[in-house]
């Protein structure tokens, strides 16, 4: 019989409730093992410098080896102190942002964290400004300053979101003397200040991280030594869980594996979680690609199946999405649904008849190496290509190549997987649709921008629905992408290690330190 503990933890309204936590408290034993907690997962981490990436995997790394002046507690929407004594906005506009930075910070190499480090840091990444970089994230950020300890964010406008993102691996605090100012950090080390210390690094493998003696911030103890272990397929995730060669699984375990939880033999920890992870398939909107016409665009958002989708590829491990902003966040709407309500060929040969397009249309899909990510794409192949309408090039690539290759316009269309920034709406919106966005697709949309700085405004950030509702009504007419699911997000863990709960919670912070023996 197996025994499988299985929690859920609920995202609701944007505010994040666990549940059935409460009765099930898991401490370590006075009996405390020293050796090192094994955590496996397919994010691969695709920089070890914060000016450099913007992916679940790197970031993943940032919120245990780097501090960023804020953070968030497991559970909570609302930023904390963590490199600052405290932070807040010193004007009515919501335009200057200040923080007090602690005076009791060192990086792991000994030397005293400054405010000068914090300035340093950000004027880095926006002038870096790497392809693949975080800087999207602050268009509105003017000028960082720093006198003494005390250190003001100048914004070109009001931005109520700015301390949410502060609270990123984007804000990120390097060492100023051992970053270039004007390029990326190579080799495989990390001068950062957070709860642990990169010991050793080898790029695709594994990373072993130990606690961060002279860690001081929102932590108040950190768990001991983890080894991260990077595979490149969820397949082989799954191997390695089942011959226990990890003792935590977080991203992406095989959809037909997970399925099947509770029904085989073992003894497992399952945190299940209805996190707000998407999957979108993003169109090049640059001139040259067919993608360029709108009506095009239009047309395959007709044709989607997406619980074909959902029950074949991902054997009803997510559920279909119908907008860009997704359940459980403010302002979700159903605006794709509203607009293609069934999956329609007779609409979609409408649309190209209308716009005058050559059919069929021929252009190249782009997908991630992975056996899940390859069923879908062969999916959606088939659904475009069934109405004789479409002829679709798949192109597979490993994720480092594939985040190359979209950012050089290569693909026609490419589905990539989203999680939030932080827990606010404006993180599907600014990063995906805004102009410049992280996706770099070439789209751009001055009634969409104005929009999103509209929801921006807001420091009650429930009366900024009517104006996410209003970005995703022009997301679907426009088709910058086509929602496809939304999935819950699943943790796997033996029986003897405790907080495996506590690891993700959609804040996109993966907190290690809250793993430990039984």
């Amino acid at each position: 019989m197996r025994s499988t503990v299985r929690l859920r933890i609920l995202i609701t309204c944007g505010v994040l409730v666990a549940a059935g936590v409460g009765g099930w408290q898991l401490l370590p034993s006075d009996d405390v093992r020293t050796d090192a907690i094994t955590v496996g997962t397919t994010d691969e981490v695709t920089s070890l410098d914060p000016a450099g990436a913007y992916d679940a995997g790197s970031w993943a790394m940032y919120s245990n080896v780097f501090q960023s002046l804020l953070t968030f507690q497991p559970g909570f929407t609302t930023p904390v102190p963590d490199a600052a004594e405290s932070c807040k906005f010193v004007d009515t506009r919501l335009s200057t942002y200040r923080c007090e930075l602690r005076d009791d910070l060192t990086f792991s190499n000994g030397r005293k964290v400054t405010g000068e480090d914090v300035v340093y840091s950000f004027e880095r990444m926006l002038g870096i400004k790497s392809d693949v970089g975080p800087q999207p994230l602050f268009p509105t950020l003017k000028t960082v300053v720093a006198d003494g300890r005390t250190v003001t964010f100048n914004l070109s406008g009001r931005d109520a979101t700015f301390p949410l993102k502060l609270a990123t691996g984007a804000g990120s605090i390097v060492d100023r003397t051992q970053y270039p100012a004007k390029k990326l950090r190579e080799g495989d080390t990390v001068d950062g200040s957070g709860p642990y210390v990169l010991k050793e690094y080898k790029p695709g493998e594994s990373a072993r991280l130990e606690p961060n003696p002279s860690y001081r911030g929102a932590i108040a103890k950190a768990g001991g030594p983890v080894v991260v272990k990077y595979f490149t397929e969820s397949e082989e995730l799954a191997s390695a869980w089942k011959a226990q060669e990890v003792d935590v699984t977080h991203r992406q375990m095989p959809p037909r594996f997970l399925s099947t939880l509770g029904t085989g033999g073992g003894s497992t920890r399952i945190t299940e979680a209805q996190t707000a992870e998407i999957r979108n398939l993003y169109f090049n909107v640059k001139s040259g690609s067919p993608m360029a016409d709108k009506a095009v665009r239009q047309a395959v958002a007709a044709v989607i199946d997406r619980p074909a989708i959902v029950t074949g590829a991902y054997h009803d491990t997510v559920q279909p999405l119908y907008s860009l902003i997704p359940q459980g966040f403010n302002g979700h709407s159903t605006s794709f649904y509203d607009r293609y309500p069934e999956p329609s060929r007779k609409k979609a040969e409408a649309l190209l008849e209308d716009a005058d397009v050559e059919t069929p249309v021929r252009f190249t899909l782009g997908y991630r190496k992975d056996a899940t990510y390859a069923a879908e794409a062969a999916e959606l192949k088939r659904q475009l290509e069934e109405t004789g309408l479409f002829e679709v090039k798949l192109v597979e690539a490993e994720w480092k190549e594939f985040q190359k290759a979209y950012v050089r316009g290569d693909y026609d269309a490419y589905p990539v997987g989203w999680l939030p920034d932080f827990p606010d709406s404006d993180s599907f919106t600014a990063p995906l649709v805004g102009t410049g966005n992280a996706m770099h697709n070439g789209f751009g949309s001055k009634k969409i921008d104005s929009l999103i700085y509209a929801t921006q405004q807001y420091s009650d950030r429930a009366a900024a629905a009517n104006a996410f509702e209003d970005i995703q009504t022009e997301v679907a007419a426009d088709v910058p992408l086509v929602p496809l699911w939304q999935k819950k997000d699943y943790v796997l863990a033996t029986e003897d290690v405790a907080g495996s709960q506590y690891l993700s919670d959609g804040t996109g912070i993966w907190r290690l330190w809250e793993l430990n023996w039984i």
